[in-house]
C-alpha cells in the first residue's frame, strides 16, 4: 500500500495546470484556465482548472475534482494507479508501507536497462562506428544517453543476472511474453537505443535504430501505463529550459536530427516518434508559449508531414513557420557536414504557417481548369473558416493570391462577437449567485443571513443554498460556483447591501401579490400592504436588516 503522509506530499508537489495540461490543451481565462471537456463532446470551452483551488470542473457536464480524479477518469485508472501515474509523470518517489508497485519496478527496470545498453554501446564497434560516421560526437552520446541493444538471449541474460522481474519487466515494454505463452523474447535487438523521457526527466521507453538492414528502420517502446508516444517528444526534458528561454521551439523528425541540432547549438529541437504531430502533443507545445518551427525533410513524405502539421497548429492558435531542407537532405546530413551556418539560414528564413498552408493546398490544384480551381477554392474556403475570424480576415488577400481570384469570393470581412460566458443569468440571478459564492468563502456569515432570510428568497438556487448548509462542498454544482470568475465574492458591507436588495425585492413582489390571494380576508390583505409600504420598505431604505416574514 502507498503510505498516506507519501500521497499527501505528492499532491502538496504537483499543479493541477501541469497535470490536466499534460493531457488536454488549457488556454488562460483569467485567473483560471478553460479548454473543451474531455468527458463529454462541445465546441464551446467550459471546463475550468483553477490553479488557486487546485481543482477542476466541468459547467457542461459537471464533472470536478482535483488532479488525482482527473487522472482516474480519464486513463480510467483506480484511486492507486491514478496516484502512481502522477508520481511516474512528475519523478515523485512514492514510499510503501509494505511492497512496492508496477510503475516503481518499471521505472527502476527501465533505469537499469537503459544504464546496461549504455554500457553495451562502449563494447560494440559496429554501432560506435555508426553513430561517429553520422557525426555524432562523444560528447552528445553521453548527453543523450545513446546505447545498444544486443541479441535478444543477452537481454534476458541481463534481466535475470540484475534480479529484474520478467512480469515488471513486459509490463516496462522491455520484453514480450511469447504467443505460446511459454517464454518471454526481448522487444528490441540489435539497435542502437535512444531513451525516451517524460518532461519532468523520468525514462519511459526506448527507441531503437537498426544497423543490421532490417526492413524496420526505427522500433519504439510500445504503449505501456508510462509510455505513450502521442504525448512525448524526443529530447523534451533537455530542450524545455531552452524552449522556455527562447520562446521557439524546433520540431524534427527523428531521434539522430534531434541530437545533431543540439550539437550545433540549437538546443530547443524536439522530435515526434515515428507518427506524426497529433492534437495529443498541443498541451505539451502550448507550454511557455514558444514559436513552434517545423524542420521536416524536403521529400514528399516531409512535405505531406509538414501540410498536416501546419494546419493543425494554425487552426489552434499557434504561431510559427516551417522549413523544408532541400535536395533530400535532413538536418543531421547538413550539421554532420558542417553546414550548421546554412541550418541557421534556413531556420531565420521559416514560412509562415498559414501562407504555407494557403499556397500548398492550392499547388494540388491546375488553377488554369476551372472546375478544379473551383474545387481548390473550396478546400482554401473551408480551412479560412476553421481560423479565428480575425486571423481569417488578415489572410483572405493571401488566399485570393495564391487561387488568381477577387478577395470578394471569400465574403466579407469578419466580425468579432464578444460573448460574455457565464451561468447566463440576469443580474438579479447574478447577484443570488454572488451571495451564496460569498457565504462559500465565509461560512462564518452563513448565520447573518439566515438570521434575516430563508432559503425560498434564493429561488431556483434554493438547492444550492441547503447544500452549502449541509456543508457539501465537494458537490459538483458548489466546485462550479467557486472556480466561475463571473460570480464575485462580496465583502460583508456588499454582502449586506445585497440582502437588503433582496428582501426589498421580496417585498415589492408581495405588493403586488397581496391583493391576488382569494383565501385573504380583505381587513389582513389592507394590513400587510400598509405594514410593507409604510414600515418595512422604509426601514430597508435607510440600510436596516428587517428579518423576512414567510407569513407575508
Amino acid at each position: 500500500m502507498i503510505d498516506n503522509s507519501s500521497i499527501e506530499s505528492l499532491k502538496n508537489s504537483i499543479d493541477i495546470v501541469d497535470v490536466v495540461g499534460s493531457f488536454i490543451e488549457l488556454r488562460k481565462a483569467g485567473a483560471n484556465y478553460k479548454a473543451n471537456c474531455p468527458f463529454h463532446g462541445e465546441q464551446t470551452p467550459s471546463f475550468v482548472v483553477s490553479p488557486s483551488k487546485q481543482i477542476y470542473h466541468c459547467f457542461g457536464c459537471g464533472v470536478g475534482g482535483d488532479s488525482i480524479k482527473f487522472v482516474m477518469e480519464l486513463e480510467k485508472l483506480s484511486y492507486p494507479e491514478s496516484i502512481e501515474k502522477l508520481a511516474s509523470m512528475h519523478n515523485f518517489s512514492l514510499t510503501y508501507t509494505q511492497g512496492s508497485s508496477d510503475y516503481s519496478d518499471a521505472k527502476r527496470i527501465l533505469e537499469a536497462i537503459g544504464q546496461w545498453y549504455v554500457k553495451t554501446l562502449d563494447q560494440h564497434s559496429t554501432a560506435r562506428a555508426y553513430l561517429l560516421e553520422r557525426g555524432i560526437s562523444q560528447n552528445s552520446i553521453e548527453r543523450f544517453e545513446i546505447g545498444y541493444v544486443p541479441k535478444g538471449q543477452e537481454v534476458m541474460a541481463f534481466l535475470q543476472s540484475a534480479l529484474l522481474p520478467l512480469p515488471q519487466a513486459v509490463e516496462a515494454g522491455v520484453i514480450a511474453q511469447s504467443d505460446n505463452g511459454q517464454g518471454f523474447y526481448a522487444r528490441l535487438v540489435e539497435r542502437i537505443t535512444f531513451p525516451i523521457y517524460s518532461p519532468s526527466g523520468s525514462v519511459v521507453g526506448f527507441g531503437g535504430r537498426t544497423i543490421s538492414n532490417h526492413p524496420a528502420k526505427y522500433i519504439n517502446s510500445p504503449q505501456t501505463k508510462l509510455f505513450n508516444k502521442s504525448r512525448l517528444l524526443y529530447g523534451y526534458h533537455l530542450a524545455k529550459e531552452s524552449i522556455y528561454k527562447s520562446k521557439q521551439i524546433i520540431i524534427c523528425e527523428g531521434y539522430l536530427d534531434v541530437v545533431m541540432f543540439h550539437q550545433a547549438g540549437f538546443t530547443q529541437a524536439v522530435a515526434g516518434m515515428g507518427t506524426a504531430l497529433t492534437s495529443e502533443h498541443l498541451p505539451m507545445l502550448r507550454k511557455g508559449d514558444p514559436k513552434v518551427i517545423l524542420a521536416y525533410d524536403g521529400d514528399k513524405a516531409g512535405m505531406a508531414a509538414a501540410l498536416k502539421a501546419s494546419e493543425m497548429l494554425s487552426i489552434a492558435g499557434f504561431d510559427g513557420g516551417v522549413v523544408l531542407f532541400p535536395d533530400g537532405q535532413d538536418p543531421a546530413d547538413l550539421i554532420a557536414n558542417g553546414q550548421s551556418d546554412k541550418v541557421a539560414e534556413l531556420l531565420r528564413d521559416v514560412k509562415a504557417l498559414i501562407p504555407f498552408v494557403l499556397e500548398k493546398k492550392a499547388s494540388e490544384y491546375n488553377l488554369h481548369d476551372p472546375l478544379d480551381k473551383e474545387r481548390a477554392f473550396g478546400v482554401v474556403k473551408q480551412y479560412l473558416d476553421s481560423l479565428s475570424p480575425i486571423v481569417k480576415d488578415a489572410y483572405i488577400s493571401v488566399a485570393a493570391t495564391c487561387l488568381g481570384l477577387s478577395p470578394s469570393f471569400f465574403g466579407q470581412t469578419s466580425t468579432v462577437e464578444h460573448v460574455e460566458e457565464s451561468f447566463g443569468q440576469s443580474k438579479d440571478n447574478l447577484e443570488l449567485l454572488c451571495v451564496l459564492k460569498t457565504l462559500l468563502e465565509y461560512p462564518n456569515l452563513v448565520d447573518n443571513v439566515l438570521n434575516v432570510v430563508d432559503t425560498s428568497i434564493f429561488k431556483n438556487y434554493e438547492g444550492l443554498f441547503n447544500l452549502l448548509l449541509k456543508g457539501e462542498f465537494a458537490h459538483p454544482s458548489l466546485v462550479g460556483l467557486s472556480i466561475d470568475e463571473t460570480v464575485k465574492v462580496m465583502t460583508e458591507e456588499n454582502l449586506h447591501q445585497s440582502l437588503i436588495s433582496m428582501l426589498t425585492l421580496y417585498y415589492k413582489m408581495k405588493l403586488q401579490h397581496i391583493p391576488r390571494y382569494e383565501d385573504m380576508p380583505m381587513s389582513k390583505k389592507v394590513f400587510l400592504i400598509k405594514k410593507i409600504k409604510f414600515d418595512i420598505l422604509p426601514r430597508l431604505k435607510k440600510g436596516e436588516l428587517v428579518a423576512l416574514d414567510s407569513n407575508y
